[in-house]
């Protein structure tokens, strides 16, 4: 019986110094002082030993199992360290290494073009003003000389929320709303997000305007034009031509369009221009009096200018992008090139 005791316990300390890993480790502890261990038999079997050997033979187990509970305390402890030092050898940083840097964020071309034509204008004396994108039919159209039975409401594709209310689809609500509370001279520009019923390469149902008028007492024609001619030349180059064309708005009259030498043939045509040399660019004209009326200025006493430009056209003539989509699917290899 004592020799079967030492055997175990040398066989239990070699196989406890050779374990390499922490389950390699239990296995052992359960294998030599599990339940179905040899020492566990020899305990059991000490009621068919003799009285005399007994005490001894339990002595000589528990000697052992306390030497093999000790044994692997001594192999974890090691094995825990060796698995430590493995774990910071791997989480090791060379601080001498380059860093990788973090990537700076920069503003989305159309805030850019949008910032850069803000400030184009308050250079010019214009202060900012704004209004609510969700508006009545009243402010989108009625206030602005554009009834219900009008025609001109057709060159809007409206989205509505209900009958009288609406997503705005110009920032032109914004002279109303201004005008109604303030009394002339003013001189305004209202930049925002406008919507409409429509989407392709050049529409998108969300978009950008810039919306700016100017009200006071022998306002011209001239005015407007030499206000425009310095944005657009600002904008796009001084060397660049600008010209009108008479067309209609049902808030201006007379109305015109604007147009600015094309930024990529330099008018002497391409597919950008349509092989006219000119690329269209904003509308304007001199405010109505019907829109005074509604607002109690005196169109007798008042006069002012007004006009409107999509600045996510301004950006693709400026950029010579050609699909409007490309402003709004974030796609970093296109927005990292501004």
């Amino acid at each position: 019986m004592e020799d079967k005791i030492s055997r175990i316990k040398e066989e239990a300390l070699k196989v406890i110094k050779e374990a390499k890993t922490l389950a390699l480790l239990d296995e052992a502890r359960v294998r030599y002082l599990g339940k179905k261990s040899e020492l566990l038999e020899i305990l059991k079997s000490l009621g068919e030993i003799s009285s005399e050997e007994r005490p001894k033979v339990g002595a000589s187990v528990n000697e052992v199992k306390q030497a093999i509970e000790q044994a692997l305390r001594n192999r974890k402890a090691i094995l825990l360290q060796a698995d430590q030092k493995k774990k910071i050898a791997a989480e090791k940083v060379d601080v001498t290494l380059p860093g990788k840097g973090i990537k700076r964020g920069s503003y989305h071309p159309l805030t850019q073009v949008m910032e850069e034509a803000k400030g184009i204008f308050l250079r010019m004396g214009f202060e900012v003003a704004e209004g609510p994108e969700v508006e009545t039919d009243y402010y989108n159209f009625d206030g602005l000389n554009i009834p219900s039975h009008h025609p001109s409401r057709d060159m809007w594709s409206t989205l509505f929320i209900s009958e009288a209310v609406l997503l705005r689809t110009h920032t032109s609500p914004v002279q109303i709303r201004v005008m109604e509370k303030r009394k002339p001279p003013l001189a305004i520009i209202a930049p925002g997000r406008v919507y409409r019923r429509d989407s392709d390469a050049t529409h998108s149902p969300v978009f950008h305007q810039l919306e700016g008028f100017l009200v006071n007492e022998k306002v011209t024609f001239g005015d407007l034009k030499g206000t425009l001619t310095e944005f657009l030349r600002q904008m796009f180059g001084k060397e660049k031509k600008v010209r009108f064309r008479p067309s209609f708005f049902p808030f201006t009259e007379p109305s015109a369009e604007v147009d600015v030498e094309c930024v990529m043939c330099s008018g002497k045509g391409c597919r950008l221009c349509k092989d006219t040399g000119w690329l269209e660019i904003l509308g304007s004209g001199m405010i109505d009096p019907n829109v005074f009326k509604a607002v109690e200025y005196d169109p007798e006493k008042f006069t002012g200018y007004a006009f409107g430009m999509g600045i996510d056209r301004i950006a693709m003539i400026k950029y010579g992008i050609d699909n409007i989509r490309l402003f709004y699917e974030n796609d970093l290899r296109f927005l990292e090139q501004f």
